[in-house]
């Protein structure tokens, strides 16, 4: 080709590449979309944590219900992205929470790490980038101490003193470990517990029986408290909750004038309802909705 011809070819080819559209001659680079981090609520403890309640003949099973699921949904609204974690076992004390055996149930928990306190120590090893933990709740100690009820309807003290000694040996070395997985900026929570044996106040002969349960309460949900803030766990006063030491203030159930506490209890438990589902411990919906609202403002913002 005449070298003239050459310069006008090589002209016009450059011509032509400069009028195609920059996305037509190089195509731009795509936006990869960023996943967003999750943040988890993590649910540890006893068959409150897991929503326990008795189904209609009298059996109980773990619901949707409990506060974790309930707190959970206050939550979610405000922390991008929140996901609930249950890792509670029904019929869990403070022994078998570390070692996975002597469940109250007789049925362990199954666990990939054998105990529900190892497998949470797992997942917070797992999920310990800035942030990604929003919340730790538990609440535990209760299965250490409510067998204690006798069969004729009083209270055990030497098995109470046993439960308690048990509980007040595990419980620090469990939220000790739990806040060193976890860090100092992570909010972590711990509940007292409402008194179920507040029942007993409606048959006037453990009436008495219903009076001296509020000092038991008492004594251990102090002591739940002590051992909680000393590594730095927001308290969820569920007690305080449920009025739990208040007989003189009044409260109604099923027609009747009862102090306030006995009459929260028979509201927000199945402890007063008959046969076969009562009368059972745990929570009903509108209690697990009062522990959830009690966790969520001692908790603050996440």
């Amino acid at each position: 080709m005449h070298r003239s011809l050459r310069r006008a070819a090589g002209a016009l080819a450059l011509l032509a590449l400069a009028a195609v559209p920059p996305a037509a001659a190089s195509a731009a680079p795509t936006k990869t979309k960023t996943k967003t981090k999750a943040h988890y609520l993590l649910s540890l403890g006893d068959s409150l944590s897991v929503g326990v309640q008795p189904n209609a003949a009298g059996q109980s099973l773990p619901t949707a219900q409990g506060y974790a699921d309930q707190l959970y949904a206050l939550e979610k609204p405000k922390v991008k992205n929140l996901k609930l974690v249950k890792l509670g076992c029904g019929g869990e004390t403070s022994g078998s929470m570390s070692t996975g055996t002597g469940n109250v149930t007789g049925k362990e928990c199954s666990y990939a790490k054998h105990n529900q306190l190892d497998q949470a120590l797992a997942f917070i090893k797992a999920h310990h980038a800035a942030g990604e933990i929003s919340l730790i709740t538990i609440d535990l100690g209760a299965n250490d101490v409510d067998s204690c009820l006798t069969p004729t309807g009083s209270i055990d003290l030497t098995c109470v003193t046993t439960g308690e000694n048990a509980l007040f040996a595990n419980l620090p070395k469990i939220v000790s470990k739990l806040r060193k997985a976890a860090g100092k900026k992570v909010t972590m929570a711990g509940m007292t517990y409402y008194d179920p044996f507040l029942a007993g106040y409606l048959v006037p002969s453990t009436r008495a029986l219903a009076t001296l349960s509020i000092s038991l309460a008492g004594s251990l949900n102090a002591q739940l408290t002590k051992i909680y803030q000393a590594q730095k766990f927001k308290i969820a006063d569920v007690a305080a909750a449920f009025k739990t030491v208040d007989m003189t203030d009044l409260g109604t159930f099923a027609g009747q004038s009862l102090p306030i506490d006995v009459a929260n209890i028979c509201n927000d438990t199945w402890m007063c309802v008959p046969a076969p589902q009562g009368p059972n411990i745990h929570a009903n919906q509108t209690g697990y909705a009062l522990i959830a609202q009690t966790f969520a403002a001692a908790v603050g913002k996440l």
